[in-house]
């Protein structure tokens, strides 16, 4: 079965499903959509947007912890080079 008769079928289905079917339906859409790729970290390795999200929360606690360099730390890192 193609991707165009799976369309049709799946079309049928939803336009005639009661409502736990359709929850069932946007649950699995929103669990697929989670593995699409959402950013590069600067090595270069590619992050869904589960993981994404996940360096976004560790970054914020590293902050909270006040792991982090200042601009003027940095300025003063690069006047050394």
């Amino acid at each position: 079965m193609g991707a165009l008769e799976l369309r049709n079928l799946i079309s049928e289905y939803v336009s005639t499903a009661d409502e736990r079917l359709l929850k069932i339906v946007k649950a699995v859409m929103e669990s697929y959509r989670e593995d699409d790729i959402a950013a590069y970290t600067i090595e270069g390795k590619a992050l869904t947007k589960s993981e994404y999200r996940q360096e976004l929360i560790d970054a914020q606690i590293e902050i909270e912890q006040g792991e982090y360099t200042t601009q003027e730390d940095l300025e003063k890192e690069s006047e050394n080079w």
